[in-house]
């Protein structure tokens, strides 16, 4: 079996499902291309004879495919979806009928032609949805080489350490938000506790959102970090230790 025999299982289970046979052929397609990315892998993984101590840590290790019942996000790719003439509202025509979303954001869309969006993903968090645009396009960035030769190590007290000396202070987003988060969580099991009592259809503040609002700070953090030592050096080598 291979990824093409997979993108042809979707056409079967388009007619037994009604749910797939909305999203359409290309939707189908590129949901059956993810799927198959995680099988390829588990397959290449076990190629090089990934080795774990336990069933588990080998289970882990190779990255054994899992079913996900629950999907986040869809991904589009040039039939499903329009850009209103201003690009500020995105319209799903697939099945679902979702219809018209205005786009909410800092990112320009006028500067790209509509031949360079390739992909449209669709994808739910905590703190709501967002739209992912792929778009085809050249990125080039003048950088001038140090010609200077720099060690990281990454630790626990110190986010890294250079060969330099210098350190760098782990941001610990969820240690500084751990009071926040704490208050918050009394306050939905109050509220969870008032609703069994009282049997009302009043649902209570979720805390998802702050931890979404975690996970992303911690992100960016790494990511600058990341780009300010790639704008000064050339060539990045990282050590895996096994």
């Amino acid at each position: 079996m291979n990824g093409y025999d997979l993108n042809k299982q979707m056409a079967v289970l388009a007619k037994e499902f009604d749910f797939a046979k909305k999203l359409g052929s290309q939707a189908r397609q590129s949901g059956s291309e993810r799927a198959w990315s995680s099988i390829s892998r588990f397959y290449d993984n076990c190629k090089k004879k990934v080795s774990g101590k336990t069933c588990a840590e080998r289970s882990r290790s190779k990255g054994f495919p899992k079913f996900k019942k629950h999907g986040n996000s869809v991904e589009y790719k040039q039939a499903g979806w329009e850009l209103s003439g201003d690009w500020k509202y995105l319209t799903l025509t697939d099945g679902f009928k979702i219809g018209r979303l205005k786009l909410v954001g800092s990112r320009d869309l006028n500067s790209y032609q509509i031949e360079q969006i390739k992909r449209v993903r669709l994808v739910r968090r905590a703190d709501g949805y967002y739209a992912q645009f792929c778009i085809d396009i050249e990125r080039r960035e003048s950088l001038e080489p140090s010609r200077k030769t720099l060690g990281l190590d990454v630790g626990l007290n110190h986010f890294y350490t250079d060969s330099d000396g210098q350190t760098v202070e782990n941001p610990r987003y969820l240690r500084e938000s751990e009071r926040k988060l704490k208050k918050l969580q009394r306050t939905v099991s109050k509220q969870q506790f008032q609703i069994q009592k009282a049997a009302n259809d009043t649902k209570p503040e979720c805390t998802h959102s702050y931890h979404e609002l975690i996970a992303m700070g911690a992100v960016s953090s790494i990511k600058s970090i990341k780009c300010c030592q790639l704008s000064k050096r050339k060539y990045l080598v990282r050590e895996r230790i096994s």
